[in-house]
């Protein structure tokens, strides 16, 4: 991006003016700056580091701040915030005004532990830092614009109204003039501290686990899971460095965590690739041995013991919070006490082994089928039905039952809490098989012609016996089959059926004579 040749000149000629002439200035701002709307969003994305000290309605002394003498060495200084942003963290002291303590602390140890910051306010005090929240006193560098930079922040929150395309002139200019400077936490934009005291979570450890039906259904208990996971080094205790070695200063930034480039005439600071914005490095030398420096080990024979909760299905995840891997980060001694590193969680994934005979339907009723022959269905009976539990239930079947049809049974389905469960839904399937002997044959003949079945396919013709509607000639007939297929038809199942026949036609009879 090139920025028209005289523009920035005559921009801070304006700016110069009295803050009375805001309105003046903004004009002339607008009919110079007007082309950054058009080419905005070619603008390269930089980091840009900005100061973490805040501009506070009444700037206190840093070194009161931390309870320190002007002479502190560098060592004390971190020592004493250390112990004050532990004890004053919004997340740790709920007290009301534990915020604004932790963020002049923050403001404290912002100026203290850079040295050029603190010879600022050691030679000017708090006009130093005086000029709309960067280190730009009367010898920091900051920008030359002073406060009245401020009024046109406005521009770059002001959404599509905004001349200048979203352009924030305050991270832009302040970059420019060296008025950015590097913060504890990196990353830009605007006068925002980083918290010392950073959370580092491990990511989440998947597992599949296979149950039978009957544990999805009731739970299980003491199970075994083995997984692999990340766990700190042992040999560093997760520094990632050998004993009594450090990090020394980055290469590429030399400690400032910031890399300057020269753009189209301006001055811009990112983030130093090298060191991430930390402003340190680590020596290949002095990399722990056992982790190679990263503070963390692959252990490939962890296990631990859970209890399944009941009702689970194909699909289900159970999480156990904090039990997988550690975060996958290095972590200095003296910086132990400033980050919060918690392990992530485990996650189970349920996969639940079919059952022959069980199924489970609107997460709490347990289904079955049962077959029935239709002799059954039609004339009714008893039927013994099997339970998940491993019981078994007689229950009645009506007569006329349908296909299909479904009974409940109470309180023996998926349990909803230890005394209270779903339903046992009993689906009726009934078979009707095709005649095996001719003595089947002729009752179903029969019964067609009973019931005025016309549609049923008939190889014989009826007659009358003692009165009841059937036919002589189907017994005849039976007769010369049973010498045919003598190895099939056993003479007591027809002497059986010729007196259950004959009984219910004189039965018919009887009744019908009364």
């Amino acid at each position: 991006m090139r920025f028209q040749q005289g523009v920035l000149s005559r921009c801070s000629s304006v700016l110069r003016h009295r803050a009375g002439r805001s309105r003046h200035i903004n004009n002339i701002l607008y009919r110079h700056f007007s082309a950054f709307a058009c080419i905005g969003p070619r603008i390269p994305k930089c980091r840009f580091h900005s100061s973490a000290i805040r501009n506070n309605e009444a700037f206190k002394d840093p070194y009161d701040t931390l309870g320190l003498k002007k002479s502190a060495t560098g060592a004390e200084i971190k020592k004493a915030y250390y112990k004050l942003a532990k004890k004053y963290h919004p997340d740790i002291n709920k007290e009301p005004d534990a915020e604004k303590k932790f963020h002049d602390l923050q403001n404290a140890y912002e100026i203290l532990s850079d040295e050029s910051k603190r010879q600022q306010y050691d030679q000017f005090g708090p006009a130093a830092f005086g000029g709309g929240g960067g280190a730009g006193g009367p010898s920091g560098g900051g920008s030359p614009f002073g406060s009245q930079f401020h009024d046109f922040s406005g521009f770059a929150n002001a959404g599509g109204s905004s001349p200048f395309g979203g352009i924030n002139f305050e991270d832009l200019f302040g970059a420019a003039f060296g008025g950015a400077s590097r913060s504890g936490g990196g990353g830009g934009g605007g006068a925002r501290p980083s918290s010392m005291f950073r959370q580092y979570r491990g990511d989440p450890i998947e597992i599949v686990y296979k149950v039978s039906f009957k544990d999805a259904v009731f739970g299980s208990k003491n199970v075994q899971l083995k997984f692999s996971a990340l766990d700190p080094c042992g040999t560093c205790a997760g520094t990632g460095m050998k004993p009594n070695t450090h990090k020394v200063n980055c290469t590429t930034c030399h400690g400032t965590g910031t890399t300057v480039h020269i753009r189209g005439g301006f001055q811009m600071m990112s983030t130093c690739p090298t060191c991430n914005g930390e402003g340190t490095m680590k020596r290949p030398q002095d990399n722990c041995g056992t982790c190679h420096g990263e503070g963390v080990q692959v252990n490939r024979a962890k296990t631990i013991t859970v209890d399944l909760p009941h009702g689970l299905q194909d699909g289900d995840v159970v999480r156990i919070p904090g039990q997988g891997s550690y975060p996958d980060i290095a972590v200095e001694a003296d910086l132990k006490d400033s980050v919060k590193l918690s392990r992530g969680d485990i996650l189970v994934r349920i996969h639940v082994d079919k059952d022959p005979n069980f199924s489970v339907k609107n997460k709490y009723d347990i289904w079955y089928n049962k077959e029935i022959p239709i002799t059954t269905a039609a004339l009714g009976g008893t039927v013994t039905i099997p339970t998940v539990d491993g019981q078994k239930i007689r229950i009645k079947v009506a007569p006329g039952t349908q296909y299909n049809q479904v009974i409940s049974i109470p309180n023996m389905g998926v349990p909803r809490t230890p005394t209270n469960r779903g339903d046992m839904k009993v689906q009726y399937k009934i078979v009707v098989k095709k005649p095996q002997s001719l003595a089947e044959k002729c009752l179903w003949e029969a019964l067609a012609d009973v019931t005025n079945d016309d549609m049923a396919k008939k190889t014989m013709q009826p007659g009358t016996v003692a009165g009841a509607t059937i036919s002589e000639q189907v017994l005849k007939k039976q007769k010369q089959e049973e010498e045919k297929h003598a190895k099939k038809d056993d003479d007591n199942t027809l002497k059986r059926l010729e007196n259950f026949i004959t009984n219910t036609f004189r039965k018919i009879k009887g009744d019908k004579e009364k």
